[in-house]
């Protein structure tokens, strides 16, 4: 009688775990009590041509997930349809749908690069990249007509579960207890603070001269070796991503020129770069590229820069500040990319004639903050400079790289953003790679 019992009792256990009822204990526990509900939502934020925007969300349970009983249809996000360069703040609480492109579990609040599940309690929702919306960069402060940006710390992003998420099953069989019942009237705001790919491996820092602080950021090799000379990107942002008092890692985070060269699929290379971008006081270009040459000399002296290989990009603003570089110390760069930028004026050309450096500029046709008549005058006056060196219209081509971009080159249509086609297409900065000192 007494076998009988136990008999009834292993085939009852082996029934409830065949059912996926109870719980394997290498998955963290029991199929109730603490292990039930969502425990976090954390973005995870990406940084594209235009700027970064939430790329995913990462929601977190208390025991490892089911993946089989995933899909693109358990969850929903909504985020909002607000992009600084087109919308008045007002409308940054206007939510709307984001198309899920993925699920899956991972084993921390991040992305995979194979987007593949593995053993976790974390369930990643990838978003639609091409997709205008759930932009992070907000108006900051508009001192006057001007303003400038800032990354949005309380992100209205919204996640709704709309399907009963599982734990792992025992024995693998069954759809495992849940975790979380469906709750599809019910959307969720984050919990967490951003997980921010590339941008939140770049480091503060300061330089201080005459009474004038430049505040930077910088970001070293993966595997950084001092012993070793790495070339040196030089980000210079347009005038809305200086510095306001409020705005810190903008100048990384609004547009892709500062982590574009951290990816080989957009620089083409897989050679380390260092980047440093500075944040402008916007005092104006002779004050400000004073100040950057000395951060400059100093930044090399303190980490592995081959000086040979200091290179400078520019958007908008940012021009400025490099033409007067340009003419204060020439010496320093290996080449330049100017894009959407002012004029150079005539001194300033006959000083980078004099040094031969190496330049791409570009500009949209239908500029409507700086009309394309500056990129043409910068074109005309370098030319004109390097004719009066007894340059050769071909030896001078070899040194001036000159594009202008109709509309239909603009995946987002703000003509003035000349950085984005000249980024997306990618000639430019395997070129500048390219250049070397003598």
């Amino acid at each position: 009688m007494r076998l009988g019992r136990r008999v009834v009792a292993i085939a009852s256990t082996l029934a409830l775990a065949i059912s996926g009822l109870t719980y394997d204990a290498q998955a963290g526990g029991g199929g109730g009590g603490s292990d039930e509900g969502i425990r976090g939502i954390t973005p995870i934020t990406t940084v594209y041509t235009y700027g970064q925007k939430v790329s995913a969300v990462a929601v977190e349970y208390g025991a490892p997930v089911n993946p089989r009983e995933l899909d693109n249809s358990t969850f929903s996000v909504q985020d909002t349809s607000y992009n600084f360069r087109f919308n008045p703040i007002e409308d940054l609480p206007k939510l709307t749908d984001r198309t899920v492109t993925r699920t899956y579990v991972n084993d921390t609040a991040a992305t995979r690069a194979d987007h593949r599940s593995v053993r976790g309690r974390y369930v990643i929702v990838e978003l639609d990249p091409d997709q205008n919306a759930g932009w992070t960069v907000i108006v900051s402060k508009c001192p006057t007509f001007m303003c400038t940006v800032k990354v949005n710390p309380d992100l209205p992003t919204r996640v709704t579960q709309r399907k009963a998420v599982h734990g792992q099953p025992a024995l693998g069989l069954g759809k495992g207890p849940v975790l979380a019942k469906a709750t599809p009237n019910t959307s969720r705001k984050v919990t967490a603070q951003a997980v921010n790919q590339l941008v939140d491996e770049f480091r503060y820092g300061s330089y201080l001269s005459g009474g004038m602080v430049l505040p930077y950021h910088y970001h070293l090799p993966k595997n950084y070796d001092p012993a070793k000379k790495y070339p040196l990107m030089v980000v210079l942002p347009g005038h809305g991503m200086g510095w306001d008092g409020d705005n810190s890692l903008v100048q990384v985070a609004a547009d892709i020129p500062a982590t574009a060269w951290l990816q080989p699929e957009w620089t083409g290379s897989t050679e380390d770069v260092i980047v440093l971008a500075p944040q402008h006081q916007r005092v104006g270009g002779p004050a400000e590229a004073d100040l950057l040459v000395k951060l400059l000399d100093q930044f090399a002296k303190d980490f592995a820069v081959d000086q040979r290989r200091v290179y400078a990009t520019t958007v908008s603003y940012g021009s400025q500040l490099l033409w007067n570089a340009y003419a204060k110390r020439p010496d320093l760069f290996a080449g330049g990319l100017v894009t959407g930028g002012f004029a150079v004026n005539a001194d300033q050309a006959k000083a980078i004639a004099a040094a031969e450096i190496p330049l791409w500029v570009t500009h949209g046709v239908h500029d409507h903050l700086l009309n394309i008549s500056l990129a043409r005058t910068t074109r005309t006056l370098l030319q004109d400079a390097y004719a009066a060196r007894g340059k050769t219209p071909e030896q001078t081509a070899a040194l001036l790289h000159y594009v202008e971009y109709d509309d239909a080159a603009f995946s987002l249509p703000d003509y003035h953003a000349a950085y984005g086609p000249t980024y997306e297409d990618g000639s430019a900065l395997r070129w500048l790679l390219k250049q070397r000192k003598p």
